[in-house]
């Protein structure tokens, strides 16, 4: 395994075992809730929207390291973000995680997201990946409807 593997396996790992933003926000503007039903990944999102802007969000859930690690990694990216580079971001991710593996994605355009690259690898660990993602723009949009990766 290369050092860089290693290294994002273990940040995986750490954002699994202490997620950051964890535990529900009390003053919370919208609440979205995603489900992964190919292998079981429940996710609550909270998330205070105020002037356009992510000024607060939190999660919490059950689900496999990878899902767990990524609603950690995109709590910590999205905050502070308008909902424009919110979303611009998700589009970023979402086209790397579902590049085929077979062709290169530039990691640069979505910084420190690109530690969920190696999930490419495993298709069936994609939807794990970007359920976070995909509820993050539920929230966003406020559809109020539980977000999928199907």
């Amino acid at each position: 395994m290369s050092d860089l593997t290693d290294l994002y396996q273990e940040v995986i790992l750490d954002h699994n075992r202490r997620p950051r933003n964890w535990g529900p926000l009390t003053d919370a503007t919208r609440v979205a809730k995603g489900h992964n039903p190919l292998c079981g990944d429940r996710l609550t999102l909270y998330v205070k929207v105020e002037g356009g802007t992510l000024t607060g969000i939190s999660f919490e859930g059950s689900g496999c390291a990878i899902s767990k690690a990524s609603a950690s990694l995109m709590t910590d990216a999205v905050k502070g973000q308008s909902l424009t580079d919110a979303l611009s971001l998700f589009d970023r991710v979402h086209d790397m995680l579902t590049t085929p593996i077979a062709e290169p994605v530039n990691t640069d355009e979505v910084g420190k997201m690109a530690v969920l690259s190696g999930v490419r690898e495993f298709p069936a660990r994609v939807k794990c990946a970007s359920l976070a993602w995909h509820t993050l723009k539920s929230a966003i949009l406020d559809t109020h409807q539980t977000a999928k990766t199907e």
